[in-house]
């Protein structure tokens, strides 16, 4: 399937004339030499007129040459020339750019002519556009498709499942009028009608043309529409060509546009099945392959066919990921009931490894990724690591007010009331965190929010959000860093990851593909042994008896934080951030629920 599509253009350029005898005239050379260039010039009619076939015959085939072959351009090169009385022999180099990116097809060919009156003339045979072109016979070109290959999890097993679908299509020998159809095509696809159009005109006629993949049920008002269409088909089948699980992870696949085709890039074609999101796009070219593009020459009826030029396409390959395919049906599970945009991400502790990515109503959004939250009090992890490098201590007297003003910036309390910093910890009590913003400055949250990863200009092939700590413009601001509030903004994936740093004493930068891995510049980064021995028991406590104890479940050790923190207007994101065993995670649903809760129906399916 070929990149350069639409009206062929063929390009002027000089004849090279190599190894030619000098005649006296009349010499061949100028019949010739104005065939070939007439021709290369698009003028047909023109070269016609340099041989002794039917005009208008000799024109159509030349003429039809850029539609069989849908070609960039053509550039002919004359060689030797031979002469015996009245007959003659001319050699020739013909270049022929298929626009797919590749090299060229370049083949030699060659004319036979003959003087009669005086005059030279081309003896016109078909065999003068190719040696192995028959009479009868056209040009065409086939395109073979590797099978896609599957995004996988870290078993490598698939992580997509069979659908059903309705290929759409012509067959282009039976197209009246195939510009009015493919109009009307293009116009509910969205492909490129001139690019569609090439596509068809260099197929061979009497073969089914796919066009267009669409899903079903999903695309049936597509479908619908182009059943109506006269002169397109279509095929049902069953491919596996829908996510199974991880949706916003795996991608969606549907028919290349010519947006999408600007970012993939050759040689796919419109209308060909292609990534339109997540791995699938991002990885297009490793899982689908490349085609194999073969110029045949065939008579009208297809029976015969024989290869004049083949292009080898590349096998494709599959992406393996780390995603846990039991974890990531536990996260989509836990999400399901909820009636709220929620996002849950879940990374192995030790590696960094993504384990889980689920998004609930989120309108296609990978939120657990790339959303945007205020952290509240589950920021209290880093607050708490910075102050211990001041000597904080556990048990330290701290109270906890219903509110609490800093300029004009009013926190507030549902807490039970905690009186030292270890119980208001334990609690998730705002109020009394940002009472401590004197404690510390901007630099040390920023600073121990690093440790974390929290800021780090770490990547993953798809789009993700580490985290912002910005700096405090005023003494309310500084406060609002305290509980994680204000301009600081993270990810479900960069508490995940926070949360394992907790767990392992070393932050690891995030992966999510196994193979083909990518690099990942940054380094992991250790926390002291005083913040690992302090901050591993302040959030089993939570579970236990604080504030996320709705988490505790019976027989396995949870620990983790939980926050409900206003921001936009009138907004609320209820959060759970912890670990078990190999799992971390983050949970963040927009709306005022037990965050904790949903946090044991996740780790309920998770085994281990």
């Amino acid at each position: 399937m070929r990149r350069v599509r639409g009206v062929a253009a063929i390009t002027g350029a000089l004849l090279a004339v190599s190894g030619c005898r000098m005649f006296a005239e009349p010499s061949p050379l100028p019949t010739v030499r104005n065939f070939l260039v007439a021709w290369q010039n698009g003028n047909y009619s023109g070269a016609a007129k340099q041989t002794n076939g039917d005009r208008k015959a000799v024109a159509g085939a030349l003429q039809a040459l850029p539609g069989q072959l849908d070609l960039a351009s053509l550039h002919l090169a004359l060689g030797h020339v031979r002469k015996d009385d009245d007959d003659a022999t001319a050699q020739f180099e013909v270049r022929i750019d298929l626009g797919d990116n590749g090299p060229p097809w370049d083949y030699g060919s060659q004319m036979r002519l003959h003087r009669s009156g005086g005059q030279w003339k081309v003896v016109w045979s078909p065999s003068i556009i190719h040696p192995k072109l028959g009479q009868g016979e056209r040009l065409a070109v086939v395109t073979e498709t590797p099978q896609r290959a599957y995004v996988q999890d870290s078993k490598g097993r698939a992580l997509t499942r069979q659908t059903k679908v309705e290929i759409f299509g012509v067959l282009p020998g039976q197209l009246t009028k195939p510009d009015a159809t493919l109009d009307k095509l293009s116009k509910i696809t969205n492909l490129d009608k001139d690019r569609v159009l090439g596509r068809v005109r260099s197929a061979p006629p009497q073969e089914f043309l796919p066009l267009v993949t669409l899903q079903l049920p999903a695309q049936a008002t597509v479908a619908a529409q182009l059943l109506q269409v006269p002169g397109v088909q279509a095929r049902t089948r069953y491919l596996p060509l829908a996510p199974a699980t991880a949706a916003d992870v795996v991608g969606q696949l549907g028919p290349a546009t010519a947006e999408l085709l600007q970012q993939v890039g050759a040689p796919y074609q419109p209308g060909d099945t292609i990534g339109v999101s997540g791995l699938q796009v991002l990885d297009q070219r490793r899982l689908a392959g490349t085609p194999t593009v073969k110029v045949v020459a065939q008579n009208p009826s297809g029976a015969s066919s024989q290869v004049l030029y083949e292009l080898p396409g590349a096998l494709s390959r599959p992406v393996r990921t780390t995603v846990d395919r039991r974890v990531q049906e536990a996260a989509e599970n836990a999400l399901k009931g909820l009636h709220a945009p929620a996002s849950l991400a879940a990374v192995h502790q030790a590696t960094g490894e993504v384990l889980a990515a689920a998004d609930h109503q989120t309108d296609g959004k990978n939120q657990a990724f790339e959303g945007r939250y205020p952290p509240g009090m589950t920021f209290g992890m880093i607050t708490t690591q910075a102050l211990l490098g001041y000597d904080q201590k556990m048990n330290a007297a701290l109270s906890c007010p219903p509110t609490y003003k800093v300029g004009d910036q009013v926190f507030h309390s549902s807490s039970s009331r905690g009186k030292t910093f270890q119980s208001n910890f334990v609690r998730s009590c705002p109020t009394a965190f940002a009472s401590m913003y004197r404690s510390l400055a901007y630099q040390d949250i920023r600073t121990s929010a690093a440790r974390f990863g929290i800021g780090l200009p770490w990547t993953l092939p798809l789009p993700s959000f580490s985290g912002t700590v910005p700096p405090p413009s005023n003494d309310a601001e500084r406060a609002a860093s305290m509980v994680g509030q204000g301009r600081i903004e993270v990810s479900p994936l960069a508490m995940a990851l926070a949360a394992a740093t907790v767990e392992s004493g070393t932050w690891k930068p995030p992966s999510l593909i196994k193979d083909p891995a990518p690099p990942q510049a940054i380094q992991p980064r250790s926390l002291d042994s005083d913040s690992i021995s302090t901050l591993q028991p302040l959030l089993r406590e939570s579970v236990t008896s604080g504030a996320a104890r709705s988490a505790n479940l019976a027989g396995n050790k949870v620990s983790g934080v939980v926050a409900q923190v206003p921001y936009g207007s009138g907004k609320t994101v209820s959060w759970f951030v912890g670990f078990r065993g190999n799992v971390a995670f983050a949970l963040a649903v927009e709306g005022k629920v037990n965050a904790a809760a949903v946090a044991a129906r996740f780790l309920r399916n998770v085994p281990g």
